[in-house]
């Protein structure tokens, strides 16, 4: 158990070691601004101006950056890959920020299923056998339709996207399935996050936030992020085992008083 412990800090550190090489390379070329993880949306503003000069310069080396601190959060299950689809739409545009953000997610998700099968089943066993159990009942009652099983957790989460990332080995979902349940699951998500940075990229003034052309913006990308959602919704109720009232607080980390 403990080299197993010891094998993972070991690719924590060079996978941080590599990063901060990376964005220190960047940084160079910069006007000796600091990069790091955006933690609101006031130092992603900053973050998206400080980098949007030196995309157009070099947008390779800013594509590179991107790609590695986003596989980085993801692999790792740690929080603040919004913000990050945020800054994808306002650095490189709605549909390119959307695919990107899409496969990032998905190949992301997959290293931290893999790294979780490879180290960290233990762990999550031990720390949260209770969630584990009821999510592999879950899995189980619906394994002859998993795929629409999972889309239906990424679009409507019973549990925390990071803790399915980590527990999928567990249950054995194979990673074809997993990989595209992401891919697919998670893209209304991302359309949004992608199209709220796009948005806001082009904004000067509060009054801009209420014209017209902003508005409809706003209003299309609600409809079409709710699309997907509705359609899994409406299957689910016909061809999936759910009882998600009595068991959403549980995996989510709540017990009902």
């Amino acid at each position: 158990m403990w080299r197993r412990l010891a094998g993972l800090l070991l690719v924590f550190a060079a996978a941080t070691a590599a990063l901060w090489l990376l964005s220190a390379r960047l940084s160079a070329g910069q006007a000796r601004r600091p990069l790091r993880f955006p933690s609101d949306l006031e130092e992603l503003r900053e973050l998206a101006e400080a980098l949007r000069d030196y995309e157009r310069q070099h947008r390779g080396a800013a594509l590179a950056l991107f790609c590695a601190a986003y596989l980085y959060k993801q692999s790792f299950a740690i929080p603040g890959s919004s913000l990050l689809n945020v800054l994808a739409g306002a650095l490189f545009g709605p549909w390119t920020g959307l695919v990107l953000c899409s496969a990032l997610t998905s190949v992301g998700a997959t290293f931290c299923y893999l790294l979780s099968g490879t180290f960290g089943k233990q762990f999550v066993v031990y720390y949260f056998s209770d969630k584990v159990a009821l999510l592999q009942r879950k899995v189980e009652e619906n394994r002859s339709c998993l795929f629409f099983f999972l889309l239906f957790l990424r679009l409507f989460p019973m549990t925390p996207n990071w803790f399915l990332n980590l527990s999928a080995p567990i249950l054995n979902i194979p990673v074809a399935q997993f990989f595209f349940s992401v891919l697919i699951g998670l893209t209304p998500y991302n359309f949004i996050c992608v199209q709220t940075g796009a948005i806001l990229s082009q904004i000067t003034s509060l009054d801009a936030i209420f014209s017209w052309d902003t508005l409809l913006k706003l209003l299309a990308m609600a409809v079409a992020a709710l699309i997907p959602g509705t359609l899994i919704k409406k299957y689910s109720k016909k061809h999936l085992k759910l009882d998600e009232d009595k068991h959403a607080q549980l995996l989510n980390g709540k017990k009902s008083l």
